[in-house]
């Protein structure tokens, strides 16, 4: 087994206190970022006057109310809650990336190896295109995704236990085929519908938007990441006994396909409710933990967190780009985060030089 995964724990680790902060602060410049700038551009000062005045501080000490009432529509309505989606997103994404790698002992291993994008796809399909779920509103989309993806997990754990023992091959096979079959259900849907602007709206959600961001869905994703988070966080020691092999982890007394099951479990619902709010934004739980790796060594007590704040200024700066790179139009957020992921493996692979280094065997 390669050692990057997990033979040596303390490999290249650095202080995880002190990367915490400091990209606890680099998450925070990029969130006023992602907030002040655009077509309008506003103050950073002004950006957290308007988040201080609309939470807790509006009862402690409100700021007084020196900006045009426009800024803080286009502050706290509209480009707030979406480089928070944003932020939460790609910190789950990122999470889920690490933990799936080591699980399934497979490097290019991401959030959607287990079928859930293909899942949220057909879900999302349905409602946009069959008017499913119609009675819902705005809520309609994300539960329709959501739903679709934890019918993709489940038909994938089912036919992954139908094989035999449900290992990392059995589950990365089963996903492959759930995925390609899903996806041809949603390519179906998508030119059998005459109703072109739904089409034209289901393939934009695919390649990934936090456009049209709401609390209430922040709210709801952020409750399940955090969850999700600590989740994944407590069982780090776990994780690292996994990385270290099957063997030797039911040696220290781990049963690894109870934690399997329990840890893919977390992801799946983390995994589903990002997809279900932003669509399906590739690379980001590939490249975060591998970045992470590369400075932190393989202990998921450091990398886990430092992964998740990086997953999340990443797609924060991105979804920034999405909505300035070519104004006024959008670009969909997958597109850039795929740009960017191309590249970072690509150098990734001609820096280790053919080696096995990217991860584990299967």
């Amino acid at each position: 087994m390669n050692r990057a995964y997990g033979a040596d724990v303390r490999a290249r680790s650095l202080p995880v206190a002190a990367v915490v902060a400091i990209l606890i602060v680099v998450t925070v410049a990029c969130l006023t970022a992602g907030v002040s700038l655009g077509p309008v551009q506003v103050k950073a000062t002004t950006v957290w006057s308007v988040a201080w005045n609309n939470t807790g501080g509006r009862l402690l000490a409100p700021v007084p109310v020196t900006w045009p009432r426009g800024d803080e529509q286009i502050v706290w309505l509209v480009r707030m809650p979406r480089a928070a989606l944003a932020a939460v997103v790609g910190a789950a994404l990122a999470a889920v990336g690490a933990v799936m790698q080591t699980l399934l002992r497979n490097p290019l291993a991401d959030p959607y190896l287990l079928g859930v994008s293909s899942g949220a796809s057909v879900g999302a399909a349905v409602v946009a295109l069959l008017g499913a779920l119609s009675s819902w509103g705005v809520y309609a989309l994300p539960s329709g995704a959501f739903l679709g993806a934890l019918l993709a997990v489940l038909l994938v754990t089912a036919l992954g236990r139908r094989s035999g023992r449900a290992g990392p091959v059995q589950m990365v096979l089963a996903g492959v085929v759930v995925s390609y079959v899903l996806s041809a259900v949603t390519s179906y849907l998508v030119i059998s519908s005459p109703d072109h602007q739904a089409v034209r709206g289901v393939l934009f959600w695919l390649l990934g938007t936090v456009a049209g961001a709401r609390w209430d869905v922040v709210a709801l994703t952020a409750v399940v990441a955090a969850a999700g988070g600590v989740a994944l966080l407590a069982r780090a020691r776990v994780l690292n006994a996994i990385s270290g092999g099957e063997e030797s982890a039911a040696t220290l007394g781990v049963d690894v396909a109870r934690e399997r099951y329990l840890l893919l479990g977390v992801c799946a619902l983390m995994t589903a409710v990002a997809v279900a709010g932003v669509g399906a934004v590739g690379f980001v739980g590939l490249m975060a933990p591998h970045a992470v790796r590369l400075v932190m060594g393989a202990d998921h007590r450091a990398v886990l967190p430092v992964a998740m704040l990086t997953g999340a200024s990443f797609l924060v700066l991105a979804d920034l780009a999405a909505r300035t790179v070519a104004a006024p139009a959008e670009l969909p957020l997958g597109v850039l985060t795929a740009l960017c992921g191309g590249p970072f493996f690509l150098w990734l692979l001609l820096r280790r030089g053919g080696r096995s280094g990217l991860g584990v065997t299967a």
